[in-house]
Parts: C-alpha cells; structure tokens; sequence
C-alpha cells in the first residue's frame, strides 16, 4: 500500500484530546497500529491485552505501540480497564478505516460470526482474562494493523480483519519489525476434544460465557 495515501489524515490523542496526522506517529520511530473494532468489543479487549505482552520488548527496541478506534463512545471505559499498554487514538470520521478498506459486516452477518468457533474460543479467552465487554456503538466494522517503518519509509505488515474475532499472533509483528526476540505465549481458551468447553450466549444486544453446571455424582 501507498502510506502516503493515510499520512495526512487525522486521530485525536486520547490522552490530549489533540488532533495528530497519522505520519506525526512514525515520524521518528516505527509504529505497531492495532485497528480496533469498538472499545467495548470483547476480542478487542482480548486483543489488547495479547499485544500489551510484548510492549515492553517494543519500547526496548524503539517501536511505538498504538490502537485506533473509530469513535469515542466506551474510550474511557477501554482506558481504565487498563487492557492496553500503549497510546490511544480515535479516528472521528472514520477516513482511516476507510481509506484501508476495513471491512463492515450488515448486522445478521456480524451476528452469524459471533457464533463460530474461532468467536467463542476469544469469548471464553476474554472470560479468562475477565475483560468484560459490551455491544455499545459500531457493531458492524472491523479494523486490521498496520506496522510501518521509522520515517514511514516502508509499510512492514498490512493486515486486515476478515472475521470480527480475528487476530494475529505476536510473532508476527516481531518477524515483520526484524526483532529477534521468543514472543510470550497466547494462552488460548479451555478446550476438550476440540471444543471449548465455555460456549457464549449471543444476543443481538449482548454475548456472554455462562457459568459451568457442578457435576453431581451419585454415591
């Protein structure tokens, strides 16, 4: 992709409340960019967490770590969850998205994915990890990650999300970035003979994990 197609466009710093052009973050180092869905989505949240593992090994090696939503509405919860160790930015009119060509699902089709089996192995992760959620704002769009060289001299990895629970593994940003460096492990969801054993309850308003039945054994 041609980054200089996004260089211009604008985030507003979480932190600041500022208005930044995109290149003003990969001007000087290089830049891991997590697109999320929505702040309240729990594979997010479970996203944010997976990556967070390997931001000190970032820092170490001068690469900022950043996530992107598309509105506002839940930041502040996604904040003080403190699910993310890095820098948080909002794309207000959704130009980034857009110009990335991130995928949006119609809203029967977003609820069909919710029910696969990938969906409920991250259902059942985010239950681990006691992330919450919640279905506020965006349903329908999903984002991707970028990771761009220092100066913004090359884009490194394009990846985007087909499936709303999709997610890449933190090997592959230190393969892209050239870190030699073991990445923690991302511990999956309980699974027994190939199923999991937590399968979510989905709603169109709300998913949840119910709580396992005790085994009663006669004696």
């Amino acid at each position: 992709m041609d980054i200089n197609s996004i260089a211009h466009n604008q985030l507003k710093d979480v932190s600041t409340g500022q208005m930044v052009t995109l290149e003003s973050l990969w001007k000087d180092k290089a830049c891991v960019i997590i697109f999320f869905r929505r702040w309240g989505c729990v594979f997010c949240r479970v996203w944010a967490k997976e990556i967070s593992k390997i931001a000190p090994v970032l820092r170490e090696n001068n690469v900022r770590l950043i996530g992107v939503g598309v509105e506002e509405l839940g930041v502040e919860d996604f904040v003080n969850g403190k699910f993310f160790d890095g820098e948080l930015f909002v794309d207000v009119d959704k130009s980034t998205y857009k110009a990335l060509s991130f995928k949006r699902f119609g809203l029967f089709s977003i609820l069909a994915a919710l029910f696969s089996s990938e969906a409920r192995a991250a259902m059942a992760r985010g239950r681990q990890l006691k992330v919450g959620g919640d279905m506020r704002g965006d349903k329908v769009q999903v984002g991707g990650a970028l990771v761009v060289s220092a100066g913004g001299k090359e884009v490194l990895l394009n990846f985007k999300q087909e499936r709303p629970a999709e997610h890449l593994p933190n090997i592959k940003f230190f393969e892209a970035l050239g870190i030699q460096h073991l990445a923690p492990k991302e511990e999956n969801s309980p699974v027994v003979n190939g199923v999991n054993e937590e399968e979510p309850k989905c709603t169109e308003d709300t998913c949840s994990v119910p709580a396992k039945e005790e085994v009663k054994t006669e004696t």
